[in-house]
């Protein structure tokens, strides 16, 4: 199992707290995906999470640890659910 999956797997090193729609903290984050001031999209050892809002600022990246602090008016959030593992049913010709 490859690191980030392994790390994808552990979703309790995972928190996000909401403080009155203006400021996210989120942890268990293993990368930025993407940023602009109306979406934000990170990859978190719980999936893939997309927020929107208005006015969205970085108020904080640690890479170290794992933490975003984001801040302006957050509007709605979603988990991308992980697609699972495709098996194939037929065996491989060597």
């Amino acid at each position: 199992m490859e690191k980030r999956e392994k790390e994808l797997c552990e979703p309790s090193a995972h928190t996000l707290l909401i403080e009155g729609r203006r400021r996210m903290r989120i942890t268990g984050v293993l990368d930025v995906e993407s940023f602009q001031e109306d979406e934000m999209t990170v990859i978190t050892q719980a999936g893939t999470l997309t927020v929107w809002g208005e006015g969205l600022k970085l108020g904080k990246l640690n890479p170290e640890d794992g933490q975003v602090l984001l801040e302006g008016n957050i509007a709605s959030i979603e988990y991308e659910q992980p697609e699972p593992e495709r098996r194939s049913l037929f065996f491989k010709r060597k």
